[in-house]
């Protein structure tokens, strides 16, 4: 017997992929109040979905992968969108940021396909460290949207830009190690 497709969790995660247009329109026509809004339900739908999967046992193979490329796609296009110099945001996230949070995610994707057709299949499951940093990714993004929507520059801008670049920094060592631990030989296959 085949496995649902279209779960709640499955769902959701299309949703959040829906979300991403309406928000990049939204922001390079400045509506960032509707831009706000359609980021908050995106990373809403991103708690929600693993919740819906765990509690009525609906996880998928097609939500495994979609899930995480939700997750990213939504994430680098938010990056991208809030670092372009001529929108007239009044807060931006710094173009270095975006380059080391985009960069450290094409580095563990193409790492992993590395290591899987080196060494041979690998499971390479999130870390807490790489959780906090996707969430803390999404708060950041909420909290420059939200001053922009105000229309008003913030500290509290700055202090979410540095707590990025230092969970990216330390997430990225965290995958380093447990990629290095995973990749040996000797490690256990899935």
């Amino acid at each position: 017997m085949s496995e649902p497709v279209l779960t709640l969790a499955n769902q959701l995660t299309l949703l959040r992929l829906l979300l991403i247009p309406v928000f990049v329109l939204a922001v390079v026509y400045g509506r960032f109040g509707w831009a706000l809004v359609a980021f908050a339900a995106a990373g809403l739908t991103d708690a929600l979905d693993g919740l819906a999967a765990r509690r009525a046992n609906q996880k998928t193979s097609l939500g495994a992968w979609l899930d995480p490329a939700a997750d990213k796609l939504l994430l680098v296009t938010t990056f991208i969108v809030l670092t372009l110099p001529n929108l007239g945001l009044p807060n931006r996230i710094p173009l270095w940021l975006t380059i080391l949070v985009i960069s450290r995610d094409v580095a563990i994707v193409l790492t992993v396909a590395i290591v899987n057709l080196a060494v041979g299949p690998r499971t390479f499951r999130p870390s807490p460290l790489g959780k906090a940093a996707t969430a803390l990714f999404i708060v950041t993004g909420v909290v420059v949207l939200f001053f922009n929507y105000l229309g008003r520059t913030s500290p509290v801008v700055d202090a979410f830009i540095w707590a990025s670049l230092v969970i990216t920094l330390a997430s990225s060592l965290d995958y380093v190690r447990r990629i290095t631990r995973t990749a040996r030989p000797g490690a256990p296959r899935p």
